[in-house]
C-alpha cells in the first residue's frame, strides 16, 4: 500500500504523520500507550481502495518522541485537533486503539464525525474510589515501563526482545515485525524503544485520574459512537481488558453504543490478526 509521511505543525515542535492509501473517504487514526502510527497498517491495508488512513506519532511517541511534555490525554488531546482541523471533512471517521480510544472519545466530544470507534479502549478505567492513580498506573504499566530503559546492541536483538513479549506468542506477522522495527530508537548505548518513559508515567496518572472526564466527554459524543472489544488482555489473559461490568455501565448509558467482542485475539493482536483487522475495516467503513 502506498504511504506518504509529513510533519505537520503543533504548538511546540512537528508532529509525525503517515498517510496509507489514495482514497477519498478519511479515516484518522490514533494508537494507544506505548504505541506508534505502525499500529495501523494492517488496518489500513484492509480498507476498500476508496478510503484512505491517516495515522500520527502522539507526542512522546514514534517519531514525535521529541515533543516536550508536559503530557497527559487534554495536552495529547490537542494534537489529535490539530490533526482532525486540518484534514478531516464531514465524512471522515475517527478511530483510536486502547489509550487512543479514549482520545477518539475526547475528540469526538468537541468535532463532528461519520462515526467514532474505539478499539479495546475508551471508557473510564475501573479504579477504586480514594486510589493513587501513582500506583494504579504503575499497577497497569510498570512492567512496560522497565522494558522501555533497556537497550540492546542490534537493531535485530532489539526486535527479537520485543517480538518475545507474550502478546506476540502465535500471531507475528508482517505487521508486527514493522512495528518493532520502527520503533526501534539508535542511540549511543544501543537501541531502545522510541517511546518516552515521562510520556507513559503523566499519561498513565491523567487515565487514572480523569475517569469523570472521560465518562463526560462520551456522553457528549453526537457522531454514532462503536466499541470494539477483544476477548482476551493486555498480556493475552482470557477475560478482556476492559471490565463486563464496566461496559454493562456504559451501555445502559449509552443505549446506542455498539458494543462487540472479537474472539481470539487479545489488547495488541486485535490490530494484528488477519479475521479481526477484516472486521475493523468494515466497522470503520460501513
Amino acid at each position: 500500500m502506498e504511504t506518504q509521511t509529513d510533519e505537520i505543525t503543533v504548538a511546540d515542535g512537528t508532529l509525525r504523520i503517515a498517510r496509507y492509501g489514495k482514497g477519498d473517504r478519511l479515516v484518522i487514526a490514533v494508537h494507544g500507550i506505548l504505541g506508534s502510527l505502525k499500529t495501523w497498517g494492517p488496518i489500513a491495508a484492509a480498507l476498500p481502495a476508496d478510503h484512505c488512513l491517516l495515522a500520527m506519532d502522539l507526542r512522546g511517541h514514534g517519531h514525535s518522541y521529541r515533543l516536550p511534555g508536559p503530557y497527559g490525554l487534554d495536552r495529547l488531546a490537542e494534537d489529535v485537533l490539530s490533526v482532525v482541523d486540518r484534514f478531516a471533512g464531514p465524512d471522515t471517521v475517527l478511530t483510536g486503539h486502547s489509550m487512543g480510544g479514549t482520545l477518539a472519545a475526547l475528540v469526538g466530544a468537541q468535532r463532528s464525525f461519520r462515526k467514532v470507534v474505539m478499539i479495546d479502549g475508551g471508557l473510564p478505567l475501573a479504579v477504586p474510589e480514594g486510589a493513587d492513580p501513582e500506583r494504579v498506573m504503575q499497577g497497569m504499566f510498570g512492567q512496560a515501563i522497565e522494558r522501555l530503559g533497556r537497550t540492546f546492541p542490534t537493531l535485530d536483538a532489539y526486535r527479537t526482545f520485543f517480538l518475545e513479549h507474550p502478546v506476540f506468542a502465535g500471531w507475528r506477522t508482517t505487521g508486527s515485525e514493522d512495528y518493532a522495527r520502527y520503533d526501534a530508537l539508535n542511540t549511543a548505548a544501543g537501541f531502545r524503544s522510541r517511546v518516552r518513559e515521562e510520556a507513559v508515567r503523566q499519561n498513565g496518572r491523567w487515565l487514572a485520574s480523569h475517569g469523570a472526564e472521560i465518562g463526560a466527554a462520551l456522553e457528549k459524543v453526537a457522531s454514532p459512537l462503536a466499541l470494539l472489544r477483544a476477548a482476551r488482555g493486555r498480556v493475552n489473559e482470557p477475560g478482556g481488558m476492559i471490565p463486563e461490568a464496566v461496559v454493562a455501565e456504559w451501555r445502559r448509558r449509552l443505549p446506542d453504543l455498539h458494543d462487540e467482542v472479537l474472539d481470539d485475539v487479545n489488547h495488541y493482536s486485535i490490530l494484528f490478526d488477519a479475521r479481526s483487522v477484516e472486521r475493523i475495516a468494515a466497522v470503520l467503513t460501513a
